[in-house]
């Protein structure tokens, strides 16, 4: 029984491309799934939570950010166990969690439920769907390919979240948006058993070489070597350790901009509809459309990926929180619809690839071989500034009312992170030989 379970477990699906590439899509499909609790998509829908509920805004917010802090807290964790053991059920355990926090969604009448089922989701579903689990699946299967691989990920929340939107409010709209939930709860259960028999660890574990370069084969001499050659010929990626990397100013100075450029673009991005709906006059069905519109655009992190091979993911993450930063001075003058979708071509453009650009330069300065811990403890200071944007904005809209000076500070917060970037130049390695033993060819 053991060994025939063991025998199904290994077996995979044979595929004419690069398997690395099936990696991706089954990755997308969990975060799309886990994406119907993520901050971006509460920020749209949380419009028909407050009126169908009575509930606060202000409540919202905080189970918000509750959920996302905790996920921050996990983080690290999952980081190094997807170094250890891959990521297969690591984001099982996930998608469980995130389906049976839809389901308990999707049948809440207090708002100590729905505190209890949004944090459960949230907390687990982010770091091993969207967050550290794939990404460092991601980064393991891919070295040539990996900034363009990571500007594609980076697109998953983003892209799902914006389709998310969309799909929730409509069927909030008919069937109000527990049902939505619910559909969200019984998708992410039909995923589970797809997700365990393709999710695997590193490219090597299945005869394989990054990027689908030659594979080494035991079975056939003329493929391994040619492995051999291949893994010569582009030599061996040194990688750091997470304590050698931890004692470099750098990585620091690359934590200190992810905080700046999540509490930003997460407190714009949660910000964004109740200020388009109570102040520029837009309704809500334009106002949920901009957002979506806007938080879509992080396809374009595709050309961030290509750009960033050309000059760096540095200089680009340099240019993307300028960037971000002028489209504050230009909202704060929207005063019609399409202003607002001028304002969300340009910022989404400039704002979604912050974060895939961030997990580029760690790969680019610290290698593979403890992407995930090297990831992972950076994250809990970057979801703590997540989460501070629901708490921020609800709070400076209930209290202080002026969104000039609100977006101002926002803009403010933008420059420092490209400040920091700017700072954080490529460490020297350390001297010692590379961890990364070269691939046998027999």
């Amino acid at each position: 029984m053991v060994s025939r379970l063991k025998t199904a477990l290994n077996w995979r699906i044979k595929t004419p491309f690069y398997y690395g590439w099936l990696i991706l899509a089954m990755a997308f499909v969990s975060a799309f799934a886990a994406t119907g609790v993520t901050q971006v998509v509460m920020g749209g829908i949380q419009i028909f939570i407050t009126e169908d509920t009575g509930w606060e805004g202000t409540t919202i917010s905080i189970a918000v950010t509750s959920g996302t802090w905790l996920s921050g807290l996990f983080a690290p964790f999952l980081g190094r166990l997807a170094d250890r053991y891959g990521p297969r059920w690591l984001m099982a355990a996930g998608l469980f969690a995130a389906g049976i926090s839809f389901l308990w969604l999707g049948g809440v009448q207090v708002i100590w439920q729905f505190f209890a089922a949004y944090i459960l989701g949230r907390a687990i579903s982010n770091p091993s769907l969207i967050g550290v689990v794939p990404r460092t699946a991601a980064v393991n299967f891919f070295r040539r390919r990996r900034n363009m691989v990571l500007a594609l990920m980076s697109t998953y929340r983003p892209v799902g979240g914006a389709i998310n939107i969309q799909i929730i409010s409509f069927i909030a709209i008919r069937h109000g948006w527990r049902a939505a939930y619910r559909y969200w709860g019984i998708l992410s259960f039909l995923l589970l058993l797809p997700l365990i028999l393709i999710m695997r660890r590193r490219p090597e574990d299945i005869g394989m070489l990054p990027d689908g370069d030659t594979p080494v084969d035991t079975a056939r001499t003329g493929a391994m070597a040619r492995g051999a050659r291949t893994a010569r010929d582009q030599g061996v990626e040194f990688s750091w350790t997470a304590k050698e990397a931890w004692r470099t100013g750098s990585y620091w100075l690359i934590g200190a901009t992810a905080v700046m450029g999540t509490i930003a673009a997460g407190t714009t991005g949660y910000s964004l509809v109740p200020y388009l709906y109570a102040e520029v006059g837009l309704s809500k069905t334009q106002a949920v459309g901009v957002l979506s519109f806007g938080t879509f655009l992080a396809i374009t992190n595709l050309g961030w990926g290509y750009l960033a091979d050309l000059i760096t993911p540095r200089r680009c993450l340099v240019i993307c929180l300028v960037g971000t930063a002028a489209t504050l001075v230009f909202l704060m003058l929207v005063d019609s619809l399409s202003m607002a979708l001028a304002f969300a071509l340009v910022w989404g453009i400039f704002s979604g690839s912050v974060g895939s650009l961030e997990q580029m330069v760690l790969a680019q300065y610290y290698g593979r071989a403890s992407y995930g811990t090297i990831v992972g403890v950076l994250n809990p200071f970057q979801t703590f500034g997540l989460g501070v944007g629901p708490v921020l904005a609800t709070v400076f809209q209930q209290t202080v009312g002026n969104y000039v000076i609100f977006y101002s500070l926002l803009l403010g917060v933008h420059l420092a992170g490209a400040l920091f970037i700017f700072l954080a130049r490529q460490p020297a390695r350390p001297s010692r030989p590379p961890p990364d033993a070269p691939i046998s060819a027999g």
